[in-house]
């Protein structure tokens, strides 16, 4: 049983009398919107909420949280955001929404922030209901209703729950867990409620930043951040809920949350799943947890440019919830070689585990073929959109190379076409973005003679009519046969170096590159034997 099934199973335990099962994840939009979240609020909650509605044939609804209520904090890497550093310092304070697009081209920073994950959500999950949190305060009969009940009814008994969990740094008996937006300076997290006016649906306080005084609607403000977190469960009816690791420590901010929703709320809290947060790997250095004010990372909108949803997906589903995935945009190629892995487990091609097929199954937003597809590595693709005249771009010109190469001996489905054209597309674009300098490389039309004499020896030109021989005689013409050809040449460590330094220069015009089996397997054969020919006839 897949992980993800565990907790759907648990999930269902839990909500037998419900007749809609409500999943939910949280963001505070506080700056780059990176591909870590979309590991526990998108990918976790879309897929058991999915695997709960196969179980049992329930509604399932999947909603998505936006803290946008909560304060700027001005942090280095917000404040970099601006152009002008000492206005970005006069923002701090205020409630996400209304701090201004410091590009210009949203009207607010919380639209900006956004758009680069908002506008490619529903290509990572089913379907997502987006709500924010000023739309709960201003709009949402329940929440409205769970803040005055945290401000009268239950005020003291939130508060005497809230300080068992905040050390020494207690709230003031006479305290309101409510800080509204000051009229004046616009900032909400210096004000501090005096008095509650039930009936118009207000409160009196008083600005520690600038010292106003006045009355604010309630549906302008926020709940201290702990009430609040619950307030979304009321409001929205939240029955699961995944949480980031920080928030899973005993006696921390989910213990609380869960306290004071059976215990002054009345009401179960939904059930949780702690995950581990997704690091960000860049240059071959882990450079610590993506992070949102920080601006570290990637958004999705980077990731689907070179490489499909259900490929990160996938990454999410086969990790354990609580392992550490770390990400880099430039190490692309190997996680759909453990994707392209996973399929053919799942189509009985290969030997693996239960587990990897379930994950690829469940990476998919579609069903899975009947049948296994054609794959095309991503390497492959990336190799053809630089040998092929077309940039691989002419997709019977694909074809053709892949069936001269012995790669496809069989008609494909519309589908597969399109499987192969995005793959290489994508693969071009990874190689403009992220490849590493020696994958870039074209085939030179004619090979660099001076270079090439200043190295071949008597020996490397043997060798080379060798290979060339060798391929020649070849019934299959791909990568494993090719590199095993190479391999088995005699040849000492310095004759190897002369070897491969001269068919880089011959094929490549540079004297260094890539592992050059993938990249021949993907040339005519002829033109390879010709061209090695030649060369080894160089010598002087």
């Amino acid at each position: 049983m897949h992980w993800t099934e565990n907790v759907a199973r648990q999930l269902l335990s839990t909500t037998s009398k419900e007749d809609v099962i409500v999943g939910n994840g949280g963001l505070s939009v506080s700056g780059l919107q990176h591909v870590g979240r979309l590991r526990g609020e998108i990918t976790i909650v879309d897929t058991v909420l999915r695997i709960t509605r196969k179980l049992s044939g329930k509604e399932t609804r999947h909603l998505l949280t936006l803290y946008t209520v909560d304060s700027w904090k001005g942090k280095e890497g917000q404040l970099k955001q601006f152009k002008d550093v000492n206005e970005a310092r006069s923002y701090t304070g205020w409630p996400l929404y209304r701090v201004p697009d410091p590009h210009g081209c949203h009207d607010n920073w919380v639209d900006h922030y956004w758009e680069e994950f908002g506008s490619y959500l529903n290509r990572f999950a089913e379907d997502v209901k987006v709500v924010t949190t000023k739309e709960l305060y201003e709009n949402n009969d329940r929440m409205k209703e769970f803040v005055l009940l945290s401000l009268t009814t239950h005020r003291e008994k939130v508060i005497e729950t809230i300080n068992k969990y905040r050390g020494e740094k207690k709230l003031g008996k006479d305290s309101f867990p409510f800080q509204p937006i000051c009229d004046k300076c616009g900032r909400i997290d210096t004000t501090e409620v005096v008095e509650v006016d039930p009936a118009n649906y207000r409160a009196r306080y008083v600005c520690k930043h600038c010292g106003n005084e006045g009355w604010q609607s309630l549906t302008k403000g926020k709940l201290n951040w702990r009430v609040e977190w619950v307030g979304v469960w009321y409001s929205l009816k939240v029955m699961f809920e995944p949480y980031g690791k920080d928030h899973a420590t005993p006696g921390g901010s989910r213990d609380s949350c869960n306290d004071l929703a059976r215990n002054v709320y009345g009401f179960e809290p939904p059930l949780g799943l702690a995950y581990e947060w997704v690091g960000y790997r860049t240059k071959g250095r882990d450079v610590g947890d993506m992070g949102s004010s920080d601006f570290i990372g990637f958004s999705p909108k980077a990731w689907i440019e070179v490489a499909e949803p259900e490929i990160l997906r996938f990454i999410y589903l086969i990790s354990p919830p609580m392992r550490r995935v770390v990400l880099s945009l430039e190490e692309v190629p190997s996680y759909y070689d453990n994707f392209d892995k996973a399929e053919r487990v799942f189509f009985g091609l290969e030997e693996g585990e239960e587990d990897v097929a379930e994950s690829y199954r469940l990476s998919l937003l579609h069903s899975p073929p009947k049948e296994p597809p054609f794959q095309l590595r991503y390497l492959t693709a990336m190799i053809l959109a630089q040998v092929l005249p077309s940039g691989g771009r002419d997709t019977g010109e694909v074809l053709q190379r892949l069936r001269e190469t012995k790669q496809l001996n069989r008609d494909l489905h519309p589908w597969e076409l399109e499987r192969i054209k995005t793959r290489i597309s994508l693969a071009r674009r990874w190689l403009e973005l992220y490849a590493p300098e020696y994958y870039r490389i074209s085939i030179v039309p004619e090979p660099p003679t001076k270079e090439i004499t200043q190295i071949l020896d008597a020996s490397t030109a043997g060798l080379l009519r060798e290979l060339a021989s060798l391929l020649e005689s070849l019934d299959s013409w791909n990568e494993d046969s090719i590199k095993n050809v190479m391999m088995g040449l005699k040849k000492d460590k310095e004759l190897e170096k002369k070897l491969f330094t001269t068919l880089y220069l011959v094929f490549f015009g540079r004297p260094s590159g890539p592992r050059i089996a993938p990249y021949l397997a993907m040339l005519n054969k002829d033109f390879v034997v010709t061209r090695l020919r030649q060369a080894s006839s160089l010598i002087r």
